[in-house]
């Protein structure tokens, strides 16, 4: 049995005041989802490997390790060494 026969088959079957009631949920579902089922989103991009290649330099500097500078004039970093 297709879906429309068994809709109409259902249909048949209810008392008026839900028949009103399912034509208005119908119609509801006609204006608000329609336009949302059939757009299609198109295919996410597939990420590509390599592309910072360069970005980094290795080795690391000696001094990678050491403090920045900056931190070391901050008042809050010259707490946090005490």
């Amino acid at each position: 049995m297709t879906v429309d026969a068994e809709i109409l088959q259902t249909l048949v079957k209810m008392p008026e005041p839900l028949k009103k009631e399912l034509l208005h949920y119908a119609k509801y579902l006609i204006e608000n989802y329609s336009e949302t089922v059939s757009d299609v989103k198109p295919p996410q991009k597939k990420r590509r490997s390599g592309i910072l290649k360069g970005t980094f330099v290795l080795p690391l500097p000696d001094d990678f390790d050491e403090p920045l500078e900056d931190m070391i004039s901050c008042p809050v970093a010259s707490e946090l060494q005490q």
